[in-house]
C-alpha cells in the first residue's frame, strides 16, 4: 500500500501516523510537506494528521486548508483516492468541504485528552472492515475543538445515508449525536477527533486502532 502523510507546520501526530501506516504495511510512507504542489505518485491513502495547524489561528484547520497541497488533496479524493483525516485532520476536511459539518470549541471549553469509548456505527467503508457492527472500542482523543456540528438535514442524510464512522459512547465534548468520525458520500474520505494511530500497540495502552489501517491495506 502506497502511502503519504502530509505536514504542515504544526503538525505533531504525522511521525505517530507514520509509524502506525508502516506497522501495518511495512512500507515507509512519503512525508508530504504542505507547501508542495503535488503528491507522489499511485497513492493508495493520504493521511492528514493531528496536531495545531498554523498554532489553530483563526480557527482549527482554516490556514491549512489554504496550503499548496490541498488541491491535490482534493483531486486525490475525486478520484477515490482514501483520505484518513485525524482530529486537526477532520478539522481541515471540514474546512475544504470534503466533509460536511464543522468542529467547534468543545461544549465544556476545556481541553480534553483521555481515552474513551466508541462504538463502531459501520464496518462496511474502506476504514472499518476489519471491526463489527456497533463494536465497542477505545481510542484515544485530545482536542480543544472537537464538538462536531451540523445542521438536522445534514446529520440526517449521514444517518440514513450510513456515513458515521464511529460515534462516542459517552459525549465528552458535545458532539451532535455523539458522532465522533464521518465518512464522506463515497466511502472514500473519513474524518475522525480519535486517534487511532495512537491506539496499534497494547504496551501503549491499546491496540483497537489497529483495525482501522488493517481496514485500508485490505
Amino acid at each position: 500500500m502506497n502511502s503519504a502523510v502530509l505536514v504542515f507546520p504544526g503538525s505533531n501526530c504525522d511521525r505517530d501516523m507514520a509509524v502506525a501506516l508502516e506497522t501495518v504495511t511495512g512500507t515507509k510512507p512519503h512525508m508530504v510537506w504542505h507547501g508542495h504542489n503535488s503528491l507522489p505518485d499511485s497513492l493508495d491513502v493520504i493521511a492528514i494528521p493531528g496536531g495545531f495547524s498554523y498554532g489553530d489561528y483563526l480557527r482549527s484547520g482554516a490556514m491549512a486548508a489554504r496550503s499548496h497541497i490541498i488541491d491535490s488533496v482534493i483531486e486525490a479524493a475525486d478520484k477515490g483516492i482514501k483520505i484518513l483525516g485525524v482530529c486537526n485532520g477532520f478539522q481541515i476536511l471540514t474546512e475544504i468541504g470534503l466533509l460536511p459539518g464543522v468542529l467547534m470549541r468543545n461544549q465544556n471549553i476545556e481541553f480534553i485528552c483521555k481515552d474513551v469509548p466508541l462504538t463502531v456505527g459501520q464496518s462496511r467503508s474502506a476504514f472499518t472492515s476489519a471491526y463489527k457492527d456497533s463494536e465497542a472500542i477505545t481510542i484515544p482523543v485530545a482536542h480543544h475543538d472537537g464538538n462536531y456540528f451540523a445542521d438536522d438535514e445534514t446529520l440526517d442524510r449521514l444517518e440514513d445515508d450510513d456515513r458515521v464512522a464511529f460515534r462516542y459512547v459517552t459525549n465528552v465534548n458535545g458532539s451532535a449525536r455523539n458522532i465522533a468520525g464521518v465518512l464522506n458520500d463515497k466511502g472514500n474520505v473519513l474524518g475522525m477527533m480519535p486517534h487511532p494511530e495512537r491506539a496499534i500497540d497494547n504496551k501503549h495502552g491499546g491496540s483497537d486502532g489497529l483495525k482501522l489501517f488493517e481496514s485500508l491495506l485490505a
